[in-house]
């Protein structure tokens, strides 16, 4: 057994907004996994002094649009996924593997799209690019699908499921209905595209009519992929699906954000929001875009620092049955240490967030492992730093993980 001890926490996140933050605290990890909060070990193999940094779990973007590893046609960029890594995101959900070039979106038929999410499950979701958890494969959802198709990729591992090019003058039909039912038969997770037509100018606007008659499991992007429904669509939306998760990522309409938040507000169901960068694609590639989410939750739109960091790990590896996100006894060392940078006025990287000031990140763990050792390649350093003492905290050299390693389970 091999066991790291986290000492000198100044501040530990759990990423569950129910669970209060604590200071001055330990964090014990055993072969990767977590096994005790405020305890202590007299002869840990490693141990990583965080410096009265914050500990929180790393971050979880539940909507990004893979190609081929970490190459992005979209953007034309390469080794996108480390730079996330850097970013402090440490798993990612597909939300389709759209960019795909020639993919032609107005002739997507069944064999396609299943044999894109075969392919896409078993190439860069098997690799694990640059240490990220990425539950690559997604199928998407179009006009014409059996159950069988269902059957098929419930057995290559695919557990994401999404509407986005399907036909919504046939809503009526109950073929949209039926899909989501097979899917919560195989326990697979269905987002659907809300708002207005994608980056392809392909999908068809879902409004509140088209989400309420589906009932996904995640509303993706309510507050703009770019533009979002209007607002008495968004507020339908949340009354009308009261425990559906809605979903907030970077390349959103802020304003309606904000609607979002404050209707969530209004019901006490903060619980419900997710978050995603919905990157790469039009918007970019943005290694911080889950980090700046956080901020732009705490600093504009007046949600608790602590929910903020929830809605970014626990609740999005939540709403995607992704057993990761959460600092807990058993589940796995998916951690971040950070802290405010120097310039800053804040204390903490909680009080960073509430005041929109970026943290520097000092240390990346995914499983345990040390993909980060002591310094970001894509935040300042924070003003404190780590150290390490009992071994090269440098990772091994990265295996492919086993098709839904990373992906079963719920926490």
């Amino acid at each position: 057994m091999t066991t790291l001890l986290v000492e000198d926490i100044g501040l530990l996140v759990h990423g569950d907004s129910m669970v209060a933050p604590i200071r001055d605290t330990t964090l014990l990890v055993e072969d990767g996994v977590i096994a005790g909060i405020g305890v202590d070990v007299a002869a840990p193999d490693r141990v990583l002094s965080a410096g009265g940094l914050t500990v929180m779990p790393g971050l979880v973007d539940g909507h990004i649009h893979p190609t081929f590893g970490e190459w992005t046609p979209a953007q034309n960029a390469v080794g996108w996924i480390g730079n996330y890594l850097h970013g402090g995101t440490t798993s990612m959900v597909s939300a389709g593997e759209l960019h795909i070039p020639g993919l032609n979106f107005d002739a997507l038929t069944p064999e396609l799209v299943l044999s894109i999410a075969i392919t896409s499950k078993h190439t860069t979701g098997r690799m694990r690019p640059s240490g990220v958890k990425v539950n690559a494969g997604t199928m998407l959802l179009v006009p014409g699908m059996s159950e069988e198709h269902f059957d098929r990729a419930h057995r290559e591992g695919i557990d994401q499921l999404k509407f986005i090019f399907y036909d919504w003058n046939r809503l009526g039909d109950g073929e949209a209905q039926r899909y989501v039912r097979w899917a919560h038969e195989r326990a697979m997770t269905v987002k659907l595209h809300s708002g207005g037509v994608s980056r392809s100018g392909s999908s068809r606007v879902a409004g509140a009519d088209v989400v309420i008659a589906v009932e996904p499991d995640v509303v993706g992007h309510i507050s703009g992929g770019p533009i979002p429904p209007p607002d008495a669509d968004i507020t339908a939306i949340i009354a009308g699906l009261p425990d559906t998760y809605v979903e907030v990522c970077s390349s959103n309409n802020y304003r309606a954000t904000t609607v979002v938040v404050d209707e969530l507000t209004r019901r006490g169901r903060l619980d419900r929001l997710t978050l995603g960068t919905d990157t790469p694609g039009g918007t970019g590639v943005i290694p911080r875009g889950m980090l700046r989410n956080v901020c732009y939750l705490a600093s504009v739109c007046g949600v608790d620092a602590a929910t903020a960091v929830a809605a970014a790990t626990g609740q999005t590896a939540r709403a995607h049955r992704l057993r990761t996100g959460v600092i807990a006894e058993g589940m796995p060392a998916d951690l971040l240490v950070l802290g405010p940078i120097t310039g800053s006025t804040a204390t903490d990287a909680l009080d960073s967030f509430a005041l929109g000031d970026l943290p520097g990140i000092a240390t990346v763990l995914v499983d345990g492992v040390p993909l980060v050792a002591t310094r970001s390649e894509q935040t300042p350093p924070p003003s404190r730093s780590v150290t390490w003492r009992g071994g090269d905290p440098r990772p091994a050299p990265s295996r492919p993980a086993p098709v839904g390693a990373h992906a079963s389970g719920c926490c």
